[in-house]
């Protein structure tokens, strides 16, 4: 550089329009537009420090609606108005009032005062239990400081619960381990966390919470009994049933015919062939591959109460996974729910996946009734169009579904299927009967499902 000067020096340019003013415009000159002098550094001096204090405020405004309740924003307008209007007007009851706000409103910040220092750690359950097992999940704390922490007590929600749990006082560097007692009276998707410390005043003026540990998910499956095979027995369906279909190719052998032109030379029978003197092939009966399907109607109109439902969930879950276990195809339906706000009725039945008992159990756990499903009849027939090849029918039914209709979903079927409903009542006395080619089961718990499933085997 010629002139010696550093190579760090900047460079500026006079950016001008056209009539030779500058064009370059900031929130300086916008602010103070003409102003020069110290009364234009003092305005942009003033907007500074307003939005700093704006900034400010607007943090400490968020802060204080994430602790304070609405009663203590109740109490913090109210107080310096009754303050004010008594002094104002000479009324002690009024000042009094005030004063016991101030003073409420001090003994609330009190609390906020501090922070708990143990560090708490959430081993959850396994992640599937049936309904009634025992489920716990372990609170592990530590407390890291120098100091033996006081006792205090940490909510753990647990669905849409809160499990209170009492921690005692900790020595310093020790540690307790704290077993919960998870609710698994319903089935269903729950989750258990995060573990949640609370600090709040008596009065309920101001609250804040701690999140310290994360969530964990655990599916409670419906109940269910070990039934016997459905291979056999009363369902009398065995693995590849021969057909009365006729065919060309296949396992069981039917009779012998004479040859026709486009048959399968490999077919022909020559024993029998040189003894009539013309040709005879091999006729066979078509077998097929058994299918099952379980048809759930979750329609409320099908169930006269919760229990009744729950038993046919329990119901459906035990053969399903009986039938996955056992290889089976086997094929699990239940009813669409029309939404409340819908335009039109949704007819169609929603599958649930077979792949595993497991993965059946995790959609069963979260099944529930409405008024707004498709009854058994509907879903007789839409199972029946959506499956085919089916040889037997599972209908799992409440106590309300009287015999006409029952009928009339059997009915849904072809005649080569066999329907089975399996009506739940536990207000009733268990047995078996048949309406025409339908047989109805009538089960008041699943011990009574395990007995119709094994009684008929015996027949």
């Amino acid at each position: 550089m010629t002139d010696g000067s550093s190579p760090r020096s900047t460079v500026t340019r006079e950016v001008t329009g056209s009539s030779g003013g500058s064009t370059v415009t900031t929130a300086r000159t916008r602010l103070v537009g003409e102003r020069t002098g110290w009364s234009a550094d003092a305005l942009v001096t003033v907007v500074r420090a307003g939005r700093v204090i704006g900034r400010v405020a607007s943090r400490l405004g968020r802060a204080a609606s994430s602790v304070v309740t609405p009663l203590g924003w109740v109490v913090i307008a109210v107080a310096p108005l009754s303050l004010g209007a008594g002094y104002l007007w000479g009324w002690t009851e009024l000042v009094l009032a005030g004063a016991v706000g101030v003073a409420l409103t001090l003994v609330a910040v009190a609390y906020l005062v501090g922070r708990i220092r143990l560090h708490f750690q959430l081993v959850p359950p396994p992640v599937r239990v049936a309904v009634g097992d025992q489920a716990h999940a372990r609170l592990v704390v530590t407390n890291p400081t120098s100091r033996r922490s006081f006792g205090t007590v940490v909510d753990l929600p647990v669905g849409e619960r809160i499990v209170p749990i009492a921690v005692p006082g900790i020595g310093p560097g020790d540690r307790v381990e704290l077993s919960v007692a998870l609710p698994t009276d319903r089935r269903g998707r729950l989750t258990v966390g995060p573990v949640k410390t609370v600090r709040a005043d008596p009065v309920g003026l101001v609250r804040r919470e701690y999140h310290w540990a994360d969530a964990a998910e655990f599916i409670i499956h419906p109940r269910t009994i070990d039934v016997p095979s459905t291979s056999s027995g009363l369902v009398r369906d065995l693995e590849g049933q021969p057909t009365r279909d006729l065919t060309v190719s296949d396992l069981a052998f039917h009779a012998l015919r004479e040859y026709v032109p486009g048959d399968d030379r490999r077919h022909i029978h020559w024993k029998s062939s040189a003894k009539t003197g013309t040709f005879m092939v091999r006729q066979f009966e078509e077998t097929r591959r058994s299918r099952m399907l379980l048809a759930l109607s979750i329609a409320s109109v099908d169930f006269g109460s919760d229990a009744e439902f729950e038993l046919g969930v329990s119901a459906a879950a035990s053969l399903g996974a009986r039938a996955i276990r056992d290889a089976r195809d086997v094929d699990v339906l239940v009813s669409e729910i029309t939404p409340e706000f819908a335009k039109r009725a949704v007819v169609a039945v929603r599958p649930l996946p077979t792949l595993t008992p497991n993965r059946l159990l995790d959609e069963l756990a979260v099944v529930e009734h409405g008024p707004a499903a498709l009854g058994v009849v509907d879903v007789a027939r839409l199972a029946c169009d959506a499956v085919p090849g089916v040889s037997v029918a599972f209908l799992v039914v409440g106590s309300t579904v009287a015999p006409r209709r029952l009928r009339t979903a059997a009915a849904a079927f072809p005649a080569s299927v066999e329907v089975i409903a399996v009506q739940c009542d536990p207000d009733t006395v268990p047995g078996r009967r048949s309406l025409g080619s339908l047989t109805v089961l009538t089960v008041g718990s699943l011990t009574d499902l395990r007995r119709a499933i094994r009684g008929g085997e015996t027949e």
